[in-house]
C-alpha cells in the first residue's frame, strides 16, 4: 500500500488486521452481522476510508481506491467463510441435540393392571363359557315389571322390603340384581336355555365393609327339560371347586327363601381363610363357613310370566356377589378399598 498516504494507509492496515480478529473469534452470527455493520456498513470504517479519498490528490485516488476496495472484497470474501463456518456449526449442534441415542434403553411405560373385580368377573365368565353357557347383558335402568313383578315379586309382595331401591319414578328405577336380564331373555328365547348375567346392580345401602350402594353381580339361568336340583348342586360346587382352586373344597346349601325360587338355598363354603376353624376369623364371623351365592329351582310362576311351559321345563337359577368373591379370594376384609382408586392398593393385583 505504499501509493497510498502514510496515514490512510496505516488507518487501513489497522482495521483489516483487527477486522480479521473480530471476523476469526465471532461466536454466532448475530456476532459476526455486527463486525461486518462495523465495517461495511454505511457508517463502517471501510465505508469511511472510501469516503475520504475525496480529500486525497486526484493523482492519489485511483490506487488508493484500488487498495481500500480490495481490502473491503477480502474482508467481505473472509465474513462469507466465517459465515459458512458457524451455519455449519449451528446445525450440527442442532442435529446433535435432536439425535435419537438407540443405545440408550426405552422409557419405562406403566401399562396397568386389570382392577380385581374385574378379573373375578373374567374368572367367572370363562368358566361358564367353557361348560356351554351364554353370556347376557342389559340395562342397569330398568321398569318395576321386569324387576319385580316378573320376577314373583308383585306390589304388595312383603319381600319387597328386602330390596331397598332407587327409584326414578314409581315405574323406573336402577336394577336390584341382574335377574331382569333373565326375564328379558326368557321372553324372546324359548327352552333350552343356559346363560349367564354379568353387571352392574344397585340398592340403598349405606357403606361399609361388606355393603356398598352399587356392586357387582353374575346370575345364571338354567332352563331345560328334566332339570333337578341335583344339576344345580353339581354346576355350584363344580363352579366354587374351580374358582377357588380347591378340588375338595366343601359347600353346602342351607334352606332360604327367594320369590323367584322354590325352592332355594344359600350357598356356603368352608372359609378359604381359616379352612374351617372359625376361630380369630373376621372373614367368617367365626364361623368357619362363607356365604357365596343364593340359588334355587325356577319358580314355575315366573315361567308363566314368560310363557314358557311350567309342565315341560324346569330350571335352576344362581346369583352371586362378584364384590363378596373378589374379598374371599385376594383377603380383602373391607369391600370398600374396591371403590377407592387407591394405587397402593390396586398396585397389589398387578
Amino acid at each position: 500500500m505504499s501509493s497510498l498516504d502514510d496515514g490512510l494507509n496505516k488507518d487501513l492496515d489497522k482495521i483489516v488486521a483487527s477486522a480479521r480478529d473480530a471476523i476469526a473469534t465471532a461466536t454466532d452470527l448475530a456476532a459476526l452481522e455486527q463486525v461486518r455493520v462495523q465495517l461495511l456498513g454505511k457508517k463502517g470504517e471501510v465505508t469511511a476510508l472510501l469516503k475520504a479519498l475525496g480529500k486525497l490528490p486526484a493523482a492519489e485516488r485511483p490506487a488508493a481506491g484500488v487498495e481500500i476496495n480490495r481490502a473491503k472484497t477480502a474482508l467481505q470474501k473472509e465474513i462469507t467463510t466465517r459465515k459458512a463456518q458457524l451455519l455449519k456449526t449451528d446445525l450440527d449442534s442442532r442435529i446433535q441435540s435432536a439425535a435419537l441415542d438407540v443405545t440408550l434403553p426405552g422409557r419405562h411405560t406403566d401399562i396397568g393392571a386389570l382392577h380385581p373385580i374385574t378379573r373375578v368377573l373374567n374368572r367367572i365368565e370363562d368358566f361358564f363359557l367353557g361348560v356351554g353357557y351364554d353370556l347376557v347383558e342389559g340395562p342397569e335402568i330398568e321398569d318395576d315389571y321386569h324387576n319385580f313383578e316378573a320376577l314373583n315379586l308383585p306390589a304388595h309382595h312383603p319381600a319387597r322390603a328386602m330390596h331397598d331401591t332407587f327409584y326414578v319414578n314409581p315405574e323406573i328405577l336402577l336394577r336390584t340384581h341382574t335377574s331382569p336380564v333373565q326375564v328379558r331373555v326368557m321372553e324372546k328365547r324359548q327352552p333350552p336355555l343356559r346363560i349367564i348375567c354379568p353387571g352392574r346392580a344397585y340398592r340403598v345401602d349405606p357403606p361399609d365393609p361388606s355393603h356398598a350402594p352399587m356392586f357387582h353381580q353374575v346370575e345364571g339361568l338354567f332352563i331345560d327339560q328334566d332339570i333337578s336340583f341335583a344339576d344345580l348342586k353339581g354346576t355350584v360346587i363344580e363352579f366354587l371347586r374351580v374358582f377357588f382352586e380347591q378340588d375338595d373344597l366343601q359347600v353346602r346349601f342351607r334352606p332360604s327363601y327367594f320369590p323367584f325360587t322354590e325352592p332355594s338355598a344359600e350357598v356356603d363354603v368352608v372359609c378359604v381363610h381359616c379352612f374351617g376353624d372359625g376361630g380369630g376369623c373376621r372373614v367368617c364371623n367365626h364361623t368357619g363357613w362363607v356365604e357365596v351365592m343364593g340359588s334355587g329351582m325356577v319358580h314355575p310362576r315366573v315361567l308363566e310370566y314368560a310363557d314358557i311351559d311350567a309342565e315341560k321345563y324346569t330350571g335352576f337359577a344362581f346369583g352371586m356377589g362378584a364384590d363378596r368373591l373378589a374379598m374371599l379370594r385376594y383377603g380383602v376384609d373391607d369391600l370398600r378399598h374396591f371403590l377407592d382408586n387407591d394405587l397402593r392398593f390396586l398396585q397389589q393385583f398387578q
